[in-house]
């Protein structure tokens, strides 16, 4: 049974930095690409990072591009998103996906893309 919980959420105020985590139990994450998304009340989810399997390829949205990086951990079968900067408008519920065969880079990577998906965790930006 495939697993992929996200923790590391939480409140943080404006300009300040948090650490998502997503440990995957079931598949291997290094066969997989990766990827976070983020959905805000009453917004549809957004694609904020991915990366490739083979670690070559990564793509951001525009509204993080140079605050955000996505990674993993192959030895510990988990990846993670560093936040810095944060903003308001950063507020939502971010979950982590994986998929055997989209190919970074050569395909869009909208949310109907990815098999496994983890249960979000809240993110908020606030003073």
């Amino acid at each position: 049974q495939v697993q992929l919980v996200e923790s590391g959420g939480g409140l943080v105020q404006p300009g300040g930095s948090l650490r998502l985590s997503c440990a995957a139990s079931g598949l291997t994450l290094s066969y997989h690409a990766i990827a976070w998304f983020r959905q805000a009340p009453g917004k549809e989810r957004e694609g904020v990072a991915c990366i490739s399997s083979t670690n070559r390829i990564t793509d951001y949205a525009d509204s993080v591009k140079g605050r955000f990086t996505i990674s993993r951990d192959n030895a510990k079968n988990a990846m993670y998103l560093e936040m810095n900067s944060l903003k308001p408008e950063d507020t939502a519920v971010y979950f982590c996906a994986a998929d055997l065969y989209l190919l970074v880079g050569t395909e869009g990577w909208g949310p109907d893309k990815w098999t496994y998906w983890g249960q979000g965790t809240q993110v908020s930006v606030s003073s």
